[in-house]
């Protein structure tokens, strides 16, 4: 069992900038975000390994999003930039065992309970 707590959310602008975190209890975990928009599915934003070597992207965020952890500290982050309003959702959290990243919702059965990001255009 793992213990996920997200924090970072907001309101920003077009363009802009945000920070997610997520602490997690313990670093056995690969992890990756997640985000639903309003009356969409929840789609895949970034992953990354356990060790934190490696991390994958979505088409739609490569370039603007930087995933990281520090397992010394049980974090993980996702550092948004060049922000735009369909990046507007939930963001998630979410872990599972394992050791390489992973893009498929079912291979993850930890879930944070959620940060709302806002982007206004």
């Amino acid at each position: 069992q793992v213990q996920l707590v997200e924090s970072g959310g907001g309101l920003v602008q077009a363009g802009g900038s945000l920070r997610l975190s997520c602490a997690a209890s313990g670093s056995r975990w690969r992890m990756a975000w997640f985000r639903q928009a309003p009356g969409k599915e929840r789609e895949f934003v970034a992953s990354i390994s356990r060790s934190g070597l490696f991390s994958d992207y979505a088409d739609s965020v490569k370039g603007r999003f930087t995933i990281s952890r520090d397992n010394a500290k049980n974090t993980m982050s996702l550092e948004m930039n060049s922000l735009k309003a369909g990046d507007t959702g939930v963001y998630y959290c979410v872990a599972s065992l394992g050791d390489s990243t992973s893009r498929d919702v079912a291979n993850y059965n930890f879930w944070g309970q959620g940060t709302q990001v806002t982007v206004s255009s």
